[in-house]
């Protein structure tokens, strides 16, 4: 081999060990620099002002029942299989979500059994899976149709169109979220689905 040749192997190996140790110093860099978001994951009782008034959100249209609107926060979303289950990270809001949620609508009175279910049998490895408050649920609303005709990110199942949230309204019943159309309401009856979520940090 000559001299050339030579030097030519010593440069590509050199830029090759360069690259391999400054490509995880940028995405730790990355990963640092992402915004921290914290919302609030206690249950609380909320009139229709209140609820309007969570921040993070931009509210296309207010009405007496809630509000159309969408979420500000600039996700950093990860799709991960643990064992056979299929989770959501938000890594701009340290939540984890169920990737689908139940398979089936639910009567409130139906939810805390099944969330019961779920974290006996520790899905995705993990024992502390409840329903999202408002604040929570919110956060996952689009500007716009993202995943098929919904309002929701497509690493989402699509399934799950309307769901309840752990919050309550003063005026009656409890808040819910819905993706066909980017809103959010309350209402005491019907039949809706669960997208359960836990904290991350």
């Amino acid at each position: 081999m000559n001299t050339n040749m030579r030097q030519y192997f010593f440069i590509q190996t050199m830029a090759f060990l360069f690259i391999s140790l400054l490509v995880p110093i940028i995405q730790s860099t990355a990963e640092e620099t992402l915004p921290q978001i914290e919302l609030r994951s206690s249950d609380m009782n909320l009139s229709v002002s209140q609820v309007q008034s969570m921040p993070n959100i931009a509210i296309r249209s207010k009405k007496s029942w809630g509000f159309y609107g969408h979420s500000t926060i600039q996700h950093a979303y990860e799709v991960r299989t643990i064992g056979d289950n299929k989770v959501v990270i938000d890594h701009t809001t340290g939540l984890m979500w169920h990737q689908s949620g139940s398979y089936d609508y639910m009567k409130r009175k139906e939810i805390k059994k099944w969330i019961r279910s779920l974290n006996r049998s520790g899905y995705a490895g993990h024992h502390d899976w409840r329903v999202p408050t408002v604040e929570e649920a919110s956060s996952l609303l689009e500007s716009s149709e993202k995943n098929g005709n919904l309002f929701i990110d497509d690493v989402f199942d699509k399934k799950q169109r309307w769901i309840w949230t752990s919050d309550s309204c003063s005026s009656g019943g409890m808040w819910r979220v819905y993706f066909d159309d980017g809103y959010v309401d309350w209402g005491d009856v019907g039949l809706l689905f669960v997208r359960p979520v836990r904290k991350t940090r």
